[in-house]
């Protein structure tokens, strides 16, 4: 019998929550048999003794009946070099289910029949490509989140019922947070390059998989509650949001951008929604450039004036960066549009 289920587990120096993490995982009642498929990016703690530990207690055979389940654990002898992009899409390549879900080592599962659920709904409806669910924010020390400026951040996941492609792009918000995903494995089909998960950026892995479910099918979000994410900003943190504050999130956004509208013309045209991203960034880079005159935001400007503007907004007519930055400063001095 095969697994009907894989679970995609990230960790990375998770020593002090991936036990709860893998726990959650192992407590979910299912009537199908699941793997849990662990990529540990050569974690500097003791997360992969942890996890060593407890995979003894399910060892690699084959599946003999339901709620079964086995660990496959690949611990990385060599850190991929701050790109955990690359740590998901291997460890994805490495599962054998017919339906994914997705876990960090430091957030975790709250009801034990989140994967149950799920599959039924995907059972039920061929016409979903996934299915998500609310969640719950918690610190460091498992406390529910209260901050309203914290609890802001989880507003991007707020929705209700079926998300779209055309959201996706225009909603302003996401179908679920990562934890929260159970998909179909669309990653041996042959439909999409998957490979630019990891070559679009080291770190946002998230934007990319639901971009990947949404070309193929919509996503329908559940109101159940039924994961924790923990969400910790802290100086000197390994974990992303503790990073994010360290690094230029929106420059990073924009060349994430391009890349993916570069990637996404490959399989379909791009619509109206790339032609305002496109002019947004440029903005941006105006902006940064006028500000400071240096060398990098001239490289920057540049950048997003080649691919969004000559070839997005323009469709490859003549222009100059000289001459589109004076009419869209006119533009943003009159109203009128460009």
């Amino acid at each position: 019998m095969d697994y009907k289920l894989s679970v995609i587990l990230i960790t990375y120096n998770h020593g002090k929550y991936v036990e709860n993490a893998l726990r959650s995982i192992l407590a979910q009642e299912t009537d199908f048999p699941f793997e849990v498929v662990i990529g540990d990016d050569c974690s500097t703690d003791d997360t992969a003794k942890i996890l060593e530990r407890i995979a003894k207690e399910y060892p690699e055979h084959e599946a003999k009946g339901p709620n079964d389940r086995q660990i496959r654990l690949f611990i990385r002898k060599e850190n991929t070099g701050g790109r955990p992009t690359l740590n998901v899409y291997e460890t994805t390549m490495r599962c054998n289910g017919e339906y994914l879900a997705y876990l960090e080592g430091d957030d975790y599962w709250t009801d034990t029949h989140k994967l149950q659920k799920q599959v039924d709904i995907l059972e039920r409806h061929p016409e979903y490509i996934a299915v998500t669910h609310s969640n719950s924010m918690v610190d460091k020390d498992n406390e529910k989140i209260t901050s309203p400026d914290e609890l802001l951040y989880g507003e991007m996941y707020d929705w209700s019922g079926v998300f779209t492609y055309d959201d996706y792009c225009f909603s302003g918000k996401w179908p679920g947070h990562y934890a929260t995903v159970v998909s179909r494995n669309i990653y041996g089909n042959g439909k999409l390059d998957y490979t630019i998960l990891y070559r679009a950026s080291d770190f946002t892995d998230d934007a990319l998989i639901l971009l990947f479910l949404l070309m193929q099918g919509d996503i329908y979000r559940m109101e159940d509650v039924m994961s924790a994410w923990r969400y910790i900003r802290k100086e000197g943190g390994s974990n992303w949001n503790s990073i994010a504050a360290k690094r230029d999130i929106a420059r990073e956004d924009c060349y994430l951008s391009r890349t993916m509208m570069q990637w996404v013309e490959q399989y379909r045209n791009l619509g109206p929604y790339s032609r305002k991203r496109c002019l947004d960034d440029f903005g941006l880079a105006l902006k940064e450039y006028i500000r400071r005159p240096n060398r990098d935001n001239k490289v920057f400007l540049k950048d997003m004036f080649e691919y969004g503007i000559e070839h997005v907004v323009m469709h490859d007519k003549k222009t100059s960066l000289a001459g589109f930055s004076v009419r869209y400063i006119f533009s943003k001095m009159t109203g009128r549009q460009i």
